[in-house]
């Protein structure tokens, strides 16, 4: 890599905390942020994340295992806060000592953050903030770092833009804490000006879907490469009672079927055949399987294209190492004219 000297030096925190060459973390993207697209982002400079989604305790033990075989760089893994085995995947975590976990998908349980950091391995914690309140209140509770967040990204999303939630987060937090921004982040133009407001790092996932490295279909990668920024919508919330986290796609069969989904679940729901827990577990579950259906098996149709709103920025497939390059050099670049 490059020498990035204006870049480097503002993500300075970052790159301590994280032990990369770089601060930019790649977000967890189900069925694609696996060992091979997680073991090249780390070894190009980046940090990557495994993503263990629906993952047992079983599988993410051979995924982390077969991601130190191909880097010794290091990376972080991803939990979902609403898995009904968090704890026993935090046990995996820390017996492969990971140096990091990412806590998703809700405030952390009881006893979670403690599990990760008073292991034999302790390991830094990174949780969501989507308001400046949680923010603080994880910080206190906590949290080693955070990442906000905004509704132009994929998958699950907030109901806030990347731009206000860094105009509102970073001035209160940045100097005393460590704050990675998300959410539509496409080019390092992007990566310049929030390390100059403050931010310790960035995270990007749509940028890093369609690497040559990543195992998504050729067909998913295709989609991503015709698509725009207004392809790529936020799911709608059909109950009110059945509190479903929007989430972020290209527009496709997939995304009508979801809207059914969301139908079925709520009239279980009403008949109290179900709690409310499990209920959005089945949505999760929903979700899980979608995804696979695209990205594994290439169904652009009638599978969960996750993308965020900087999809219309992707046009080709690149080398990771490639992607990262660009993005440090756009930022230099950026920060040099300034």
């Amino acid at each position: 890599m490059k020498n990035y000297t204006r870049t480097t030096g503002l993500m300075q925190r970052g790159i301590d905390f994280l032990g990369s060459e770089t601060a930019i973390l790649c977000g967890a993207m189900s069925w694609v942020s696996e060992r091979n697209l997680v073991s090249a982002i780390s070894n190009a400079g980046g940090f990557g994340v495994i993503a263990c989604g629906a993952m047992d305790p079983g599988l993410l033990d051979k995924e982390i295992a077969a991601t130190k075989a191909l880097t010794d760089k290091p990376f972080g893994v991803n939990l979902i806060t609403m898995h009904p085995q968090l704890f026993d995947l935090i046990e995996v975590c820390g017996k492969h000592g990971v140096g990091h976990v990412v806590l998703a998908g809700g405030i952390p349980p009881k006893g979670s953050v403690e599990a990760i950091k008073g292991s034999a391995n302790p390991a830094k914690v990174i949780c969501f903030a989507p308001t400046l309140a949680l923010a603080k209140k994880l910080l206190r509770s906590g949290a080693d770092a955070l990442v906000i967040e905004g509704m132009e990204a994929g998958g699950h999303i907030g109901p806030v833009s990347t731009s206000v939630l860094a105009q509102e987060m970073l001035p209160e937090l940045a100097e005393e804490h460590l704050i990675f921004v998300a959410g539509g982040i496409g080019r390092g133009h992007a990566i310049a000006g929030y390390l100059e407001m403050g931010a310790a790092g960035v995270q990007l996932g749509t940028r890093f879907a369609c690497a040559t490295e990543s195992i998504a279909h050729a067909d998913f990668k295709k989609a991503f490469f015709r698509a725009s920024a207004r392809d790529a919508v936020a799911s709608v919330q059909v109950d009110a009672r059945l509190p479903v986290i929007p989430v972020r796609a290209l527009k496709n069969k997939g995304t009508e079927e979801f809207t059914a989904k969301q139908r079925e679940v709520a009239a279980v729901l009403d008949r109290e055949e179900i709690a409310m827990a499990e209920a959005q577990l089945q949505i999760e579950h929903y979700w899980a399987g979608a995804l696979r259906r695209a990205v594994i098996d290439g169904d652009v149709e009638n599978g969960s294209l996750m993308a965020g709103q900087s999809v219309g920025m992707l046009k080709e497939e690149e080398p990771v190492a490639t992607i990262i390059d660009k993005l440090m050099a756009q930022s230099e670049d950026a920060l040099t004219r300034r």
